[in-house]
């Protein structure tokens, strides 16, 4: 089946999305082809072509969703400046560092972080257990204090470098 009905897929979906994501989502068709191998009717390039319409679907979808968040927090991190205390991250660096995440990193901290979810109910969201959980957390504050740290590095260089000697 994959040998008969790869080459249609993927040309349906270069056709709908270019090359990269083409051979992306054609993968993924597969896989839920693979997984519902018995729902697979008599004449399957129909039913695939669905599946991969799907796919593409899901996947814009999840663009769109990312590329807004990260303008959200572009957003506030361009209109927010000055209101935290001395000796504290500004709040625009912050939220330029959480923007610069990956999704899955700023996932977790926003749950834990501004909606204030438990590590019980943040890893019931995603799926995982609360080993894992706190394994992805760590990494992604982790991650989050390196982009924080990079950012106050160079803070400090352009203010020092304003600085009259």
């Amino acid at each position: 089946m994959y040998d008969a009905h790869y080459p249609k897929v993927l040309a349906y979906l270069i056709s709908r999305a270019g090359r990269q994501l083409a051979e992306e989502a054609a993968s993924e068709t597969f896989v839920v082809a693979w997984r519902r191998f018995g729902d697979l009717p008599h004449d399957p390039l129909p039913w695939l072509l669905g599946v991969a319409r799907n796919v593409l679907r899901d996947s814009h979808r999840a663009s769109v969703r990312y590329e807004a968040a990260v303008e959200q927090f572009q957003h506030w991190a361009e209109t927010t400046t000055g209101d935290v205390a001395d000796g504290v991250v500004d709040r625009s660096e912050v939220l330029r560092a959480v923007a610069e995440l990956a999704d899955q990193d700023r996932e977790l901290l926003i749950l834990t972080a501004w909606h204030a979810m438990s590590a019980r109910d943040a890893a019931q969201v995603l799926g995982c257990s609360r080993a894992t959980f706190f394994v992805r957390l760590h990494r992604a504050r982790r991650r989050l204090a390196a982009k924080l740290l990079g950012a106050s590095t160079h803070t400090s260089v352009v203010a020092s470098e304003r600085t009259p000697k």
